[in-house]
């Protein structure tokens, strides 16, 4: 074990601008040779990052790394202002005793009873936008109106008002995308919507999730707080729909794109499951690493001495590209039978709506088999434009024929 902290000089951190979905190539060659470095990202102090899959497991589950001790530092990170993180921040029992407001409408029994909802929505929109004719944008007929009706009917939003909170959602995977005036101005009117959201179901009790959330607040006033309430709720309405908003084009990206891969899913339909768990392992969905974890204690991690209060940041993308984990890892393998990517994180901070998540991916890919089997990008991959800017990557728009 080495001490190298103070020793080594931080690498510029992101190491490279995001290129549609491709992986940087340092990633393997510090699995290899450095697991743990030293880096600096544009703002906050130094931090380790690692990216061997054991390592970063490590830091997403073990006590020793907390997302608590972040609050009140410099962390490491890539905007220039540093925003209320609210339960992202939290480790247990807090952590514990938020997530649970919310925990059972996200188990997988609720979500197989939402998934005949979500293949009729789906239905829907692919026939409108079969109707509208080709080319025509899968992001805008599809991949945003999808996850945002699921989300609405999940917690009880009027969908009507979409065009609002998709927009103020921007603010919560912005890094220089939208100025800090935006973000606070955006964060602070998708605080006040859902607070008076909240109100009327005092006023006229619902059995949606936020109903639920406003009856557990009441009846528990002295654990929970009102702001608690409203800060989960208003987390939950833009995660709920942003990251699979972004996530729907990259997979059909990837399957359109990759050699063979909608072609096999269309002769083998039954793999879209599997398919879609390979996705989330195979496509850097983040554009940089986020939410830092700060040591409790000295901790050995990737052979190098973590100093207790130091941070560490993760790299999902290169663990879930890990050779000592998955069998040829660069390769598409929409078959792959062992499959424990971190696509999803890991730990107690891992994605609440994961099962969610999946559901509307398989209910999506499955829906374009069955009535858009040719389906297939209308421009060259050369003309398709890419958001900038945000935590995630993604297609601004999805130009597709069938």
């Amino acid at each position: 074990m080495t001490d190298t902290s103070q020793a080594t000089i931080p690498q510029p951190y992101p190491f490279s601008a995001p290129h549609r979905l491709d992986v940087d190539p340092r990633y393997g060659q510090l699995r290899r040779e450095e697991p743990l470095t030293r880096i600096r990202m544009p703002f906050g102090e130094p931090a380790w990052l690692a990216t061997r899959y054991a390592d970063v497991r490590t830091v997403l589950a073990d006590p020793r790394f907390s997302r608590a001790a972040s609050v009140g530092r410099d962390q490491p990170r890539n905007t220039p202002y540093q925003a209320d993180e609210g339960i992202l921040a939290m480790d247990p029992p807090e952590h514990t005793r938020l997530r649970r407001l919310a925990a059972k409408a996200f188990t997988a029994r609720r979500v197989e009873e939402l998934r005949p909802r979500t293949r009729a929505v789906a239905e829907e929109l692919v026939a409108g936008m079969i109707d509208a004719g080709p080319p025509a944008d899968l992001v805008a007929h599809l991949a945003t109106p999808l996850p945002i009706r699921v989300i609405c009917d999940l917690l009880g939003v009027p969908v009507t008002d979409q065009d609002r909170f998709h927009t103020w959602s921007e603010a919560v995977v912005s890094t220089t995308a939208l100025s800090p005036e935006t973000v606070e101005s955006y964060i602070d009117q998708l605080i006040g919507y859902m607070a008076g959201l909240i109100a009327q179901r005092r006023e006229t009790p619902t059995d949606d999730l936020i109903g639920a959330m406003v009856r557990a607040r009441d009846e528990n006033a002295e654990r929970l707080t009102e702001q608690e309430v409203v800060q989960l709720a208003a987390g939950l309405l833009a995660a709920g729909h942003e990251t699979t908003v972004t996530q729907i084009p990259n997979m059909l990206y990837v399957l359109l794109t990759e050699e063979g891969g909608w072609e096999r899913l269309r002769a083998e339909p039954d793999l879209v499951p599997k398919a879609v768990e390979e996705l989330m392992r195979f496509i850097p969905l983040g554009a940089t690493a986020a939410f830092p974890r700060y040591a409790t204690e000295d901790v050995e991690l990737g052979g190098v001495l973590v100093r207790a209060g130091e941070p560490v940041v993760v790299s999902v993308h290169s663990a879930n590209r890990d050779e000592t984990v998955f069998t040829d890892p660069d390769r598409l393998d929409l078959a792959r039978e062992v499959n424990p990517h971190l696509g999803f994180g890991h730990g107690v901070h891992h994605c609440i709506g994961a099962q969610l998540a999946r559901m509307e991916l398989q209910v999506v890919v499955e829906t374009l088999l069955r009535r858009a089997p040719q389906l297939r990008l209308a421009v060259p991959v050369s003309e398709l434009t890419w958001k900038r800017g945000l935590l995630v990557r993604g297609l601004t728009a999805m130009p597709v024929q069938w």
